[in-house]
């Protein structure tokens, strides 16, 4: 698999602050509990809690369908606080992830699969998942909730920041 980087950009379009794209949001809150939000529910006061919270630390699925489901796309949001994980995918197409060039030199080294290599991945506890790589998350939080905010209302990944996948 080779990785591909679609670099930051400028033209960032202006974005609708009246009608969102995600439809259905799924959040769990810093004492585990587990809430589901349909369109109905989403309310500007949502938003801005779950983009105030992106600095300090979350775990939040914001999907474009009303069903929760990544038929028609889905963000993952996971933050420790220092570290942001966006991830984005539909149906059985590519995934799309935040990318760091920081730590670019560490892309190799995911072959080796010591997960527990402190080098390599960040310390984000997304669900019980594989520990996510560093060049896969970013640490510039003002950047990350533009970026959030940005999918909430278009949909679209946020053309401010680097994002990646692979072929």
């Amino acid at each position: 698999m080779e990785l591909k980087i679609i670099p930051r950009s400028s033209d960032i379009l202006p974005v609708n602050h009246n009608v969102t794209a995600v439809n259905y949001i799924e959040c769990v809150s810093y004492n585990g509990q587990y809430r589901q939000y349909g369109k109905d529910k989403i309310t500007p006061d949502l938003i801005s809690k779950i983009l105030n919270d992106v600095p300090k630390g979350i775990e939040v699925s914001l999907c474009l369908d009303s069903d929760g489901e990544e038929y028609y796309g889905c963000m993952e949001v996971v933050s420790d606080g220092k570290w942001l994980s966006l991830c984005y995918g539909y149906e059985d197409t590519k995934t799309y992830f935040s990318y760091n060039p920081m730590f670019s030199d560490t892309v190799g080294q995911l072959k080796e699969m010591d997960l527990g290599d402190e080098n390599v991945y960040t310390p984000i506890d997304y669900d019980g998942q594989s520990p996510i790589p560093k060049f896969q998350a970013i640490t510039d939080m003002d950047a990350g909730v533009k970026a959030v905010r940005y999918f909430i209302y278009t949909g679209k990944l946020y053309p401010g920041i680097e994002w990646a996948y692979y072929l």
